[in-house]
């Protein structure tokens, strides 16, 4: 599920939407970010506890899009 907390438009709200829409698990995240051209780089892994990480990704539009996982 995708959370709009910046008020993207709806044009760019429904390409982010879709490039992610596969990616349910972190792994899938990681192919992803690497499938990009340029590929896109994982900034940060914010560790929760043992099961649940927030994975921080830069976007080359100077967004950022951040991953809860489980």
């Amino acid at each position: 599920m995708l959370i709009d907390r910046a008020g993207l438009a709806a044009d760019e709200l429904a390409r982010i939407s879709a490039r992610v829409a596969d990616q349910d698990t972190l792994g899938a995240v990681v192919r992803g970010c690497a499938a990009q051209q340029p590929p896109q780089l994982i900034v940060e892994v914010v560790t929760q506890d043992e099961y649940t990480h927030d994975i921080v990704i830069r976007c080359p539009d100077e967004r950022y899009l951040v991953y809860d996982t489980t």
